[in-house]
């Protein structure tokens, strides 16, 4: 998987976990990684890919 924000590779762990999260509204799913979570606040991000 590729963070929406960066375009970066996301890490996975244990049972194909992800570090960092998904964002989401009804059917609409976006993933965003932890480096991106911690520069950008979740309304930011929420508000950018998930309008």
């Amino acid at each position: 998987m590729k963070c929406a924000s960066c375009g970066e590779k996301i890490e996975e762990i244990f049972l194909e976990k992800i570090k960092g999260t998904y964002l989401v509204k009804g059917k609409n799913k976006v993933v965003v990684c932890a480096v991106c979570q911690q520069k950008y606040s979740i309304e930011e991000l929420q508000k950018k890919y998930l309008q």
